[in-house]
């Protein structure tokens, strides 16, 4: 249930989304082409405004929408994706000396790497640390993904090192052999096994990075668990919504014990990782086929629900901005033009300055993976690898 409750308190900060959310399609479209003309070497001005606002000078990621102001593994991870994507060394590196130095205790080296904490915080006594000391296997998975990527673009061996030793140590500490499936990623190493039931987070597998971690360490269970992960999520989503939790028992995969069926904020991920993926991967196509639901229930309503049933089809509410920036590539991808026109005008309201409103959290960081793409600062080919505009311009 990881932050399933600064999501809803992030919904909340946001409800005054729809007037700036109207901002004329033209009026995007002149942003997009700036965009489009700055990403060439990498000046992204949306990553400069969440550096600006959530990244502290030392490269701590800072949710201000939680009474802890937490920072997360999550926050860190996508943080040093968004800085290979933008071109920015320096943000890359405070970010990861941040997270080694208080995520890790330090111990966050090839020789000596301990899986990174999930959350950090302001404590009860007032204090700031580590609020829980367990790992986020989905945070784990792109920091790897992260320095392996860096050390290949970059051309810095020391990131490419440590991205293995990290690799290594998730195949180790945060996969597991199911009976009758084979490996598949636990959420973290501790709390997700009881008896008979695993408990598994969809949202917690990126086609891509499995992909990349696959191709850079193929002696791993990288190839196999992207197999794994796409039998998952088409399973658990009979009616083409995925839901946020799903568990592993007696040899087939079921609806969570604990969460039900519910997809919300954790399961919009599930949509943008199988937007991302790229269309020459053997698997993209069929994971979008499972996931068609939601593109037909935003065809029918004009925006995403805020719940949905993964077994019934059954929704509720109004999704957020963050699913928007979620449902950008997916629409793309899709080549569902309608449904990116909605999502374009709708993220157009992350430039927009709304007094009395602060910018949230989730919005943004879905907004960048989502306006990133669609923009054209990066996609990933078929092996998982990162594709950046500033490379292919600026090299």
């Amino acid at each position: 249930m990881r932050f399933r409750i600064n999501r809803r308190t992030s919904f909340a900060l946001a409800l005054g989304i729809g007037l700036a959310a109207s901002a004329s399609l033209a009026a995007w479209s002149g942003a997009a082409q700036a965009a489009q003309n700055g990403a060439a070497c990498g000046d992204w001005s949306a990553w400069r405004s969440f550096v600006a606002r959530f990244v502290q000078a030392d490269g701590r990621v800072i949710d201000y929408s939680t009474a802890a102001q937490q920072t997360t593994s999550e926050g860190q991870s996508y943080a040093l994706f968004f800085a290979l994507v933008a071109n920015d060394r320096a943000s890359f590196d405070k970010v990861l000396g941040w997270t080694r130095a208080n995520l890790a205790g330090g111990q966050f080296d090839p020789q000596n790497l301990r899986l990174p904490a999930w959350q950090w915080g302001k404590k009860p006594d007032g204090s700031y640390g580590v609020l829980d000391p367990n790992s986020a296997a989905d945070s784990d998975l792109w920091i790897a993904y992260d320095l392996l990527e860096a050390g290949r673009l970059w051309h810095d061996t020391g990131y490419t090192q440590l991205g293995e030793a990290l690799a290594g140590r998730i195949a180790r500490d945060e996969v597991v052999s199911l009976p009758g499936l084979g490996p598949m990623l636990l959420p973290g190493p501790q709390g997700f096994q009881t008896g008979s039931v695993t408990r598994l987070n969809p949202s917690y597998l990126p086609l891509p990075v499995l992909r990349a971690l696959a191709h850079e360490l193929p002696n791993g269970p990288w190839a196999k668990l992207a197999d794994n992960a796409f039998q998952f999520v088409k399973t658990v989503s009979p009616q083409g919504f995925a839901p946020d939790w799903a568990a592993w028992q007696n040899g087939r995969f079921v609806v969570d014990p604990k969460t039900g069926d519910v997809g919300s904020y954790d399961a919009i991920r599930v949509y943008l990782w199988a937007g991302l993926a790229s269309p020459a991967d053997p698997l993209a196509k069929p994971w979008l086929a499972a996931l068609g639901g939601m593109r037909a229930k935003v065809a029918q309503n004009g925006f995403p629900p805020e719940k949905v049933s993964s077994t019934t089809g059954e929704s509720s509410g109004e999704g957020p901005l963050s699913y928007w920036g979620a449902l950008a590539p997916y629409f793309k991808t899709l080549g569902d033009e309608h449904g990116l026109g909605l999502a374009r005008t709708r993220l157009a309201a992350l430039d927009a300055s709304v007094p009395g409103r602060e910018p949230v959290y989730y919005d943004r960081v879905l907004g960048l993976f989502g306006t990133g793409f669609i923009d054209g600062r990066y996609h990933f080919d078929e092996a998982g690898r990162l594709v950046p505009a500033w490379r292919t311009a600026c090299d």
